[in-house]
């Protein structure tokens, strides 16, 4: 249904290892609101219209936001919600939850990786989202750990890399 060639994936840190916790007004957060908004800007002239986010805390709903937002004004830019597991959310305080699904509700499309939870199933989810992608955009501050693997999983597959730095 969508083109690979036309689909971009997003990674990003989740509030833990982002400097601004969960401050979503610090100026560090703001200015990578800003940066995330030049490069979609560049991206969506390259032609990209259909978007993945793993919908983890942090960066993730904040990139999502990004695209339903830019899709009121855009026709033909689509929202897919790459979920790892069903509850991903259940541990979640309510604020986050009540976020998780206003956005999960609004999504063009929304995929389960994986029926149950699993040691693997975040991982699943990423190397999903890479596969079906031909772009990923990545916020990042090089930390190991989820994002760092889709990087560089991203890259032992070929496909591109842009990566905002937080």
């Amino acid at each position: 249904m969508y083109e690979r060639e036309l689909t971009c994936c997003f990674t990003g840190h989740r509030p833990q290892k982002l400097p601004w916790s969960y401050d979503e007004t610090d100026p560090r957060a703001l200015a990578m609101l800003d940066e995330l908004d030049r490069v979609l800007a560049q991206i969506l002239r390259r032609g990209y219209r259909h978007f993945i986010c793993g919908m983890a805390e942090g960066c993730d709903l904040v990139f999502a936001e990004l695209i339903l937002a830019l899709r009121e004004d855009l026709p033909g830019v689509t929202l897919e919600a790459a979920v790892p597991c069903p509850g991903q959310s259940a541990r979640w305080s309510a604020r986050s939850r009540a976020r998780y699904d206003a956005i999960l509700s609004r999504c063009d499309k929304v995929t389960v990786v994986s029926q149950v939870y699993t040691p693997g199933c975040m991982m699943a989810r990423n190397r999903y989202m890479v596969d079906c992608s031909s772009l990923l955009l990545a916020c990042s501050n090089g930390q190991p750990g989820g994002t760092l693997n889709t990087i560089r999983y991203a890259w032992e597959q070929n496909v591109e890399v842009i990566t905002v730095s937080v």
